[in-house]
């Protein structure tokens, strides 16, 4: 098939690019810096776009009139590029005008142009923010939960969503929607690379006795269930939490990681509530809900719909995590 891509700089992006390619569809990207495909693939074109929340700005820039063509023949968009980021201590409002100008209008706005050309089907990869923080115990979260979040992000997100709904209603473009949790794997950045790096260095940590229960999805399966729902016919106007399908506490995460690097994790068991307590004194009450809090995702529609399955276990994909983490460190 016909596919663009966007975000493919960024860590799924990129390994949604190289997947399709192996797949055989004909692939445009559109993103902020020339690939390494453009003279070894034939089927690969590339749009360079330097900031895709200004793009639908100027009609008559270079870049938006190369979208405008390469659209006429595009049959999916898979829509990786977000803002997740933003450095600055702006109130909530500030923060969500910032996403929103990414996550939610130049979203809609490209969503727009496919409909109106003739585009066959939108892949929009949101996020769990959608539904929420946190779960309770035994309710894990489900793609029908009503809730409307009141993260920025999240928001930003969640209003993207509705606006691609509606399109879909309106114009007969179909639309699939991907609530990621945390995605983990080669090149995996922030809070996780850091804890890679404190147990590969055998740092003692104080998190020994955490129960709690988190849903985390592997870059492999991730991008496999992507690809799968190029074409799935049962995919169309669904949305979509996906997982491993192994719920693990941070205890046990921190030991899978440690068996990846062939080491032993040193836990020791501090008491919970008295790491929460340290938490919220200085400011870092968010972090120790990541931490200690649970947050479940139900995946079953994923499989028992389009019919999927993992393509990769937990254990396997950390272990090319580690190996990749250690590849990295011997080139620094």
């Amino acid at each position: 098939m016909n596919v663009l891509i966007t975000g493919t700089t960024g860590f799924v992006g990129n390994s949604v690019l190289n997947l399709s390619l192996e797949e055989g569809h004909s692939i445009v990207t559109l993103g902020r810096k020339l690939s390494e495909y453009e003279d070894a693939k034939a089927n690969f074109k590339q749009i360079i776009c330097s900031d895709l929340s200004k793009l639908f700005v100027s009609e008559s820039s270079d870049e938006l009139k190369a979208l405008n063509k390469a659209l006429q023949n595009i049959d999916v968009i898979l829509h990786t590029a977000a803002r997740v980021h933003i450095l600055n201590d702006s109130g909530n409002e500030d923060l969500l005008s910032e996403f929103r100008k990414l996550n939610t209008t130049a979203t809609f706005e490209l969503a727009k142009r496919a409909a109106h050309v003739g585009v066959k089907r939108f892949i929009f990869i949101s996020s769990i923010k959608v539904n929420g923080e946190m779960t309770e115990l035994g309710k894990p979260f489900k793609p029908s939960d009503d809730f409307i979040p009141n993260d920025p992000y999240g928001l930003s997100k969640y209003e993207a969503e509705q606006g691609l709904l509606a399109l879909a209603k309106e114009t007969g473009m179909e639309v699939v929607i991907i609530r990621p949790p945390l995605v983990y794997g080669p090149g995996v950045r922030a809070n996780f690379a850091s804890m890679m790096k404190w147990v590969n260095k055998g740092i003692p940590l104080p998190f020994g006795t955490i129960d709690n229960k988190r849903s985390l999805v592997a870059l492999d399966n991730l991008v496999n269930f992507i690809i799968h729902c190029i074409d799935h016919p049962k995919a169309a106007n669904e949305i979509f939490l996906i997982s491993d399908g192994e719920d693990v506490s941070t205890t046990e995460l921190l030991r899978k990681v440690a068996n990846a690097f062939g080491k032993k994790a040193l836990l020791l068991p501090v008491p919970v509530s008295l790491m929460r307590f340290a938490a919220k004194l200085i400011g870092k009450a968010d972090v120790a809900n990541r931490l200690f809090g649970s947050l479940r995702v139900d995946s079953s529609k994923a499989r028992d719909l389009l019919d999927w399955k993992p393509v990769v276990t937990m254990d396997e994909q950390l272990k090319k995590t580690a190996d990749a983490y250690l590849e990295n460190e011997k080139t620094l």
